[in-house]
């Protein structure tokens, strides 16, 4: 327990489910990632969080994660990008969205989660896919401690790249731990058809 809070505190400061059917039989849409170690295809849940997935969409479709890295990986954890250039710069990003993390959708492994800072509702573009079930990232309640993080979507394709990704050698690089040693590249987002 007390090594997963080492890793947990981290996670609230940096700036950083399952899949479930649309109603209606309505298309969920997809983005694919094309990463250096392979790609991953996730599908979105606009249903359930319609400001996170439409927020995350506005990044893809305006190229802002492509030469993005996976900046931290913590193998028992999650895999986190889409904030920092291969030179290891910070992006500037749009406003803070609102924290979706009430929608039902839980962090378990596979699914894709907003990053942020200890203030619940101020995520941008940075975003981890979580590697195993992390329950205690759950919503629990409408106070700072207690919002979690918003899951909004799952892999559904690409699952191994995931974990071949986790897997990767990791350093510190400047205040910054768990950084990939060789960096691990978003070489493009995009919506699928």
């Amino acid at each position: 327990m007390k090594h997963l809070y080492r890793h947990l505190a981290p996670l609230l400061l940096a700036s950083f489910s399952l899949s479930a059917q649309a109603e209606g039989g309505a298309e969920l849409p997809k983005v694919k990632l094309e990463t250096s170690h392979g790609d991953i295809v996730i599908e979105l849940n606009r249903d359930k969080a319609p400001e996170t997935v439409a927020n995350f969409i506005s990044y893809v479709e305006s190229g802002f994660y492509d030469g993005t890295i996976f900046h931290r990986v913590i193998p028992n954890f999650m895999i986190q990008g889409g904030g920092f250039t291969e030179e290891f710069e910070q992006k500037k990003t749009g406003a803070p969205i609102r924290n979706e993390a009430n929608n039902g959708l839980a962090n378990n492994r596979g699914s894709i989660a907003m990053a942020r800072t200890g203030d619940p509702h101020s995520a941008t573009a940075q975003f981890f896919i979580n590697v195993t079930d992390n329950s205690f990232l759950n919503f629990r309640g409408e106070v700072a401690s207690e919002w979690g993080y918003a899951a909004f979507g799952q892999v559904i394709e690409g699952m191994e790249v995931v974990d071949a990704i986790r897997a990767v050698a990791t350093t510190m690089r400047g205040p910054h731990q768990d950084v990939p040693a060789e960096n691990v590249v978003i070489q493009k987002a995009v919506m699928l058809p």
